[in-house]
């Protein structure tokens, strides 16, 4: 385009210049989804926070669950799925039948990672193992997401976050002593999972920027939960100690809990280093409980947790919520609200932070909240491009366009390849 047939400068619309603008640290990264469900399709989510083009790769006739998964539903449709359908381009393809492996092999020559989080053995199965991957395309990347790994005597196991989360002891933290430990309402061995899948990517794309060469990511939903455990094992080894659940607090650690407010709701306080123990003090009026022997130490505090709680309970009870969060803020004692979903999505520090964004819905062709982009990158900062393509196969003829003539595509969708 030309101001005038005289004027030789070109200017590109607005169209050209957002195609070639970065969109995120990985842009130019093209990713392959082929898994179901939470852990895979939430990893490659986060790449395509961060930039990456992902294009998720779904069954011909049997669509990811996703699609139907999630509490609210408008129309039959479940909004769940802009969570993990967002940033991905979709396309049909089976990998069982020849035609479509050729054609997964084609398009993975201009791949960068691939993730898939089937049962170990299946890609072998479909003829589609790494060695194959890497026959194709000596570069790529294979992140693989498993309920215990690829290898080992529970690798066949089918597994899911739930079980994951018991069998790793996480499980087991969880709750109050004395009753049956209850699960978080989400599925957190598989978030947990999908975010070390995701860490392992990038270090992979570095160490590939290094050598050039490609590799097998290898992620746990078992492991995952057990790598966040903290101390938990080392106490054991050394100390047999065998921690369980300590319901609203830590044992030892104190005081950091849930208090009641004039109103009956809940705050919670943690002051439990000795500097912030000591603004507790005076914000309640009791400066000289920072000098008492029974709380003037961490290890006294823990010895002393029910009173000292007690006591801070007492206090806070007839404190109206207001002035005791901003009294205890600005006192510089970490507080919080325990806020529900209608509180989050009102916060202003998050909505300043667009923690709580708008993604267009396409399926509702309506504005639908969803989480916003963690982490904030200041250079190469994260966007939300779209909310997840509302048919299955949408961007069969976008992607498969330049690998395919349209005759050919048009006869492998008539045989159910795509």
């Amino acid at each position: 385009m030309t101001n005038s047939a005289d004027d030789s400068t070109t200017i590109a619309s607005p169209t050209d210049a957002a195609a070639h603008r970065p969109t995120g640290a990985l842009d130019g990264v093209r990713v392959l989804e082929l898994g179901t469900l939470i852990a895979g399709p939430f990893g490659t989510r986060l790449l395509g926070d961060m930039g990456a083009d992902v294009i998720k790769i779904e069954a011909p006739g049997s669509p990811d669950p996703l699609r139907t998964w999630g509490q609210a539903q408008r129309d039959g449709h479940h909004v769940m799925w802009t969570v993990f359908a967002r940033n991905k381009r979709v396309v049909t393809l089976n990998l069982r039948a020849p035609a479509g492996r050729e054609l997964f092999l084609d398009l993975l020559e201009g791949a960068d990672v691939v993730v898939e989080n089937f049962r170990p053995g299946t890609l072998e199965r479909m003829n589609l193992g790494y060695d194959v991957l890497r026959e194709r395309n000596p570069g790529i990347i294979l992140v693989r997401v498993s309920g215990y790994g690829q290898t080992g005597p529970d690798a066949d196991k089918p597994g899911y976050a739930s079980v994951a989360e018991a069998v790793s002891g996480l499980r087991h933290l969880n709750g109050y002593p004395d009753q049956p430990p209850p699960r978080m309402a989400l599925s957190l061995g598989d978030t947990l999972a999908a975010m070390f899948a995701t860490q392992g990517a990038l270090a992979a794309l570095y160490r590939r920027s290094v050598t050039g060469e490609g590799q097998v990511v290898d992620v746990a939903l078992n492991e995952s939960c057990v790598a966040v455990q903290e101390s938990v094992i080392p106490d054991y080894d050394v100390g047999g100690v065998v921690r369980g659940p300590s319901g609203t607090r830590l044992a030892g650690i104190a005081p950091s809990n849930i208090y009641p407010t004039a109103e009956g709701s809940m705050v919670v306080i943690g002051a439990n280093q000795d500097t912030v123990f000591r603004r507790l003090c005076a914000a309640m009026g009791r400066p000289e409980l920072a000098d008492d022997p029974r709380y003037a130490t961490h290890g006294a505090r823990g010895t002393n947790q029910d009173e000292l709680d007690d006591l801070i309970a007492a206090w806070t009870a007839t404190q109206p919520k207001a002035a005791l969060l901003e009294n205890l803020s600005a006192a510089g004692v970490v507080v919080g609200p325990i806020n529900t979903v209608a509180e989050v999505v009102n916060d202003p520090q998050l909505l300043a932070r667009e923690m709580i964004v708008a993604h267009h819905d396409e399926n509702l062709d309506a504005p639908v909240l969803g989480p916003g982009i963690v982490p904030r990158m200041t250079g190469t900062p994260g966007s939300i491009r779209n909310s997840g393509p509302a048919r299955p196969g949408q961007h069969n003829d976008e992607v498969y366009g330049p690998l395919r003539s349209p005759e050919q595509l048009a006869d492998l969708a008539r045989d159910g390849i795509i």
